[in-house]
């Protein structure tokens, strides 16, 4: 348990620092879709990180690590909205 908190937590920081680093049109708009994609690229991080054997099954990936899997997520997730995969949810219409 205590380690998918740390997942999560680390998820958190390196989504809001991912997004700084690759600002562009497309970015994911939003407190909880930046903490979303941040958590999945931690998670990514982790699972390749016990795939090719530097993390233990019971560890997350480092703070570090977890950023670059966000830029990854953050980076797949740009592309998929440019090319008009999924729609972009900060780029609605108003009401």
């Amino acid at each position: 348990m205590g380690a998918f908190l740390w997942i999560v937590l680390v998820g958190f920081v390196a989504g809001i620092i991912a997004r700084m680093l690759s600002p562009g049109p497309n970015n994911p708009q939003g407190f909880i879709l930046t903490t979303v994609l941040g958590i999945a690229g931690a998670f990514l991080a982790t699972w390749i990180g016990q795939a090719v054997g530097w993390y233990s099954p019971n560890q997350g990936a480092g703070f570090i690590t977890a950023t670059v899997g966000a830029v990854v997520v953050l980076f797949i997730w740009n592309r998929l909205v440019a090319a008009r995969a999924i729609p972009d949810p900060g780029n609605r219409p108003p009401v």
